[in-house]
């Protein structure tokens, strides 16, 4: 007779899928064999990299580290078949064996990824519910202290995880992100022998198809991982424009999600998976805005006179600024070292800072009109 779920122990497995990840790779993988966990292993799956990615791992002196190596012309198809591949090595290497599918969880990390020291306890407690099919963690970025941009991608992540992906746990819909996501292997198994899309976002589809194959997603907001922030505008907007791209890719399962998802996370989902057309939509406001300044400027050239309503700067503050406070207040929370004051204008900058996804998003407008779907690797330093 099986114990209760409460007190068997869970056998955990991390995936890095990885190409060219010879700067970062290293300190993941000490990362990973210091952490507070013994019934676990790490299945590094090199997709048939030029550098010295599989050498590292050859370096490493544990048997709880592995090494599944791809080779052309099968690898470099995506992150997608990467870990399709990766799962099923694991499943004929024997590694499992004995193991119940419940009780296995696989953690799909980047290769930049370094969790937090209690992050697996912490996530363990949500699969004592039999019902939880994946739990997602928060993501920090560890380099956040670098740069203005480095610090603008760690507030992005928290304001998106402690606010919406903390509403999305009560409303049902929560989505599963590239970095940090843990799912039980027999959740995987549900989705059949390839349970990754080779969609450019194959974690956003993940979590919907696990939602509509009647899984319930949680997310942890007491771990996280962290990750490298990019350090340069033009690589950051083009690896923003991957994931526009898969999001508009993942409306596909709009239909899925109307037929199979309870009402309410359904809607939640639908605006989702539409938000890309309506970021795009937005991204004209600002034009709009533009040209209307342009007129009073040119009227008060013409006549001579002033004819910009200045009260009309307190409602347009109002408007783009108002939830600076809210970004301000939540990033507070997560950074105790930092004062209110500073948090405040640098969630003033990053109401500034979201412009970069109206450049993402055109960008990957224009993959989609020219039809390349081709992955955008981010460069690490």
């Amino acid at each position: 007779m099986l114990a209760p779920p409460e007190e068997r122990r869970r056998f955990y497995v991390f995936l890095l899928a990885c190409l060219n990840e010879e700067k970062v790779l290293g300190e993941s993988l000490h990362r990973l064999l210091t952490l507070p966990v013994d019934d676990c292993i790490a299945l590094v799956i090199d997709d048939a990299s030029d550098d010295a990615t599989a050498e590292i791992v050859r370096a490493v002196d544990s048997e709880r580290v592995l090494l599944h190596q791809r080779h052309l012309p099968n690898a470099r198809r995506g992150k997608g078949a990467a870990l399709n591949d990766g799962l099923q090595h694991l499943a004929g290497s024997g590694a499992l064996d004995d193991r119940a599918p419940e009780d296995v969880v696989i953690c799909v990390l980047d290769a930049d990824g370094r969790l937090e020291s209690e992050a697996v306890a912490e996530v363990d407690r949500y699969f004592t519910d039999p019902a939880t099919g994946a739990v997602q963690i928060g993501v920090r970025m560890y380099n956040r202290a670098d740069s203005l941009l480095a610090r603008m991608q760690d507030m992005e992540f928290v304001v998106y995880t402690d606010i919406f992906q903390a509403a999305r746990r009560h409303i049902g819909s929560v989505g599963m992100g590239g970095n940090g996501q843990f799912m039980r292997l027999s959740a995987l198994r549900s989705l059949g022998p390839t349970p990754w899309s080779d969609q450019l976002t194959e974690d956003l589809d993940l979590g919907i198809r696990l939602i509509a194959a009647g899984w319930t997603n949680q997310y942890c907001s007491t771990a996280a991982v962290h990750q490298q922030a990019v350090i340069r505008t033009r690589r950051l907007i083009r690896q923003r424009s991957r994931w526009f791209q898969g999001h508009m890719q993942a409306a596909r399962l709009l239909p899925l999600v109307l037929r199979e998802i309870p009402p309410r996370a359904a809607a939640d989902l639908t605006y989702h998976l539409s938000s890309p057309a309506m970021l795009l939509l937005t991204s004209l406001l600002p034009l709009a805005f533009a040209a209307g300044i342009a007129g009073f400027a040119a009227d008060s050239f013409a006549y001579g006179h002033n004819t910009f309503p200045v009260l009309w700067l307190i409602p347009l503050y109002a408007l783009a600024f108002a939830p600076a406070y809210a970004y301000a207040y939540v990033y507070r929370k997560r950074e105790r070292r930092l004062g209110l004051l500073r948090c405040l204008l640098l969630a003033h900058l990053f109401v500034a800072y979201g412009y970069l996804w109206f450049a993402a998003g055109w960008w990957a407008v224009g993959r989609v009109v020219s039809g390349r779907t081709s992955w955008l690797k981010t460069a690490r330093t």
